[in-house]
C-alpha cells in the first residue's frame, strides 16, 4: 500500500490533501527515515505522523471579560458595551472584542451575520459606550435587522460637545460619504459615490460655559453619523480624536487651574443612552436604558462645578 493511502486509512478525520501536506512538511517517518507519498510500506514497517496543525478558527475566541448585561432571554441580550471595546475583531483587534466576550458568556449566538460577528446585528464605534442589542437566534437576528433597516427602532444618545449650540435644537440633514483625503474618516460629501443620506436630531439639555450636554437622535444609521454631524453644526463631540481636534481633557482646562493636570476623559463623550424595539419573537415592545460610563458622569460633575452659566 502507498503511505499516503495508508495514512488516510488510518486517519479518516484529515484529508489526503492535509496528509500530502504534512509529508511534504517532513512529518511523516517510516522507520525513522522521511517518508514520501509514493512510497510503498511492508509489513512490519514503523510508521510515525505529526498530526497536522488544526485549521485556523474562523469565529472569534472565546475570553473571560465581564459584560454588563442589560436584558437577557431566549432570542436575545441587550448589553451596556464599555468604552475602548472593539465590536468584532478586525485588523490590528483580533483579541479583547466584544464577539470573544460574548462568545464567553453566552451558549448560543445568532450566525447570520457570519463566523466573524456571531450575534452582532449592530454596531457602536470602539470609544462609544451604551446600549448594544445582540441576537441569540438567526430568527432574532433577522427580525432585528430588518427593524434597524427600516428605521423602526428608537436609538437615543448622549453627548457632551465642545462649543455651544446657537439653537436648543434642530435637525441635521447631510448627506455623509467617505474623507476625500483621510480614509478612517467620514465627511459631508454631496453628489458624491460614497454619499448616502443622512439625518440626527439634537436637543440641548445643559449648557456650560464653552460646552453642551446634547440628546441625540439619529433617523438614519451612517458611519460615524453623529460624529459628523455635530461637528458640521459647529459643536464637535468632546475629545473626538478624528472630528473634534482633541484627544484628551483635564480638570485644569475647566477649572483654569494649570497645574491640575489629571486627566478626566480619554476617549469620544458619546454613549448610547436608550434603545427601544419590538421583540423579535414574541412582539411586545422593549426598552433598554444604560447608565452612563463613570468618566462621562464625572466630566458632567466638573462641568456643573466649574463651567455653569
Amino acid at each position: 500500500m502507498r503511505l499516503d493511502s495508508f495514512l488516510a486509512q488510518h486517519f479518516p478525520t484529515h484529508s489526503r490533501v492535509q496528509l500530502r501536506r504534512v509529508i511534504g512538511e517532513t512529518g511523516i517517518k517510516v522507520d525513522g527515515r522521511q517518508g514520501k507519498a509514493s512510497q510503498r510500506l511492508r509489513l512490519g514497517q514503523r510508521v510515525c505522523l505529526l498530526p497536522p496543525e488544526p485549521p485556523p478558527r474562523k469565529g472569534p475566541v472565546p475570553e473571560n471579560i465581564p459584560l454588563e448585561i442589560l436584558y437577557e432571554d431566549a432570542a436575545l441580550a441587550a448589553i451596556n458595551k464599555p468604552a475602548g471595546m472593539v465590536v468584532h475583531p478586525a485588523k490590528g483587534h483580533w483579541a479583547g472584542t466584544l464577539t470573544s466576550a460574548l462568545q464567553f458568556h453566552f451558549d448560543q449566538l445568532s450566525s447570520a451575520g457570519g463566523p466573524a460577528r456571531p450575534g452582532i446585528v449592530h454596531r457602536l464605534d470602539r470609544d462609544t459606550s451604551g446600549v448594544l442589542v445582540v441576537a441569540k437566534t438567526d430568527r432574532a437576528h433577522l427580525a432585528l435587522a430588518a427593524q434597524i433597516d427600516k428605521r423602526t427602532t428608537e436609538k437615543e444618545y448622549l453627548a457632551i460637545v465642545a462649543g455651544n449650540p446657537d439653537r436648543d435644537r434642530d435637525i441635521v440633514q447631510q448627506p455623509i460619504g467617505i474623507h476625500p483625503y483621510q480614509r478612517e474618516k467620514m465627511a459631508i460629501r454631496r453628489d458624491h459615490s460614497s454619499s448616502r443620506s443622512a439625518e440626527t436630531f439634537y436637543e440641548v439639555q445643559e449648557r456650560f460655559d464653552g460646552f453642551a450636554a446634547v440628546r441625540v437622535v439619529p433617523h438614519t444609521g451612517r458611519t460615524h453619523q453623529i460624529r459628523v454631524h455635530l461637528h458640521h453644526a459647529g459643536c464637535p463631540v468632546l475629545c473626538d480624536r478624528l472630528y473634534g481636534g482633541r484627544a484628551e481633557l483635564t480638570r485644569g482646562q475647566l477649572s483654569g487651574d494649570a497645574s491640575d493636570t489629571e486627566i478626566i476623559l480619554r476617549r469620544q463623550a458619546l454613549h448610547a443612552a436608550r434603545l427601544a424595539l419590538v421583540h423579535p419573537e414574541t412582539g411586545p415592545r422593549l426598552e433598554f436604558v444604560a447608565p452612563l460610563g463613570a468618566d462621562i458622569a464625572g466630566v458632567l460633575t466638573e462641568l456643573r462645578r466649574f463651567r455653569s452659566l
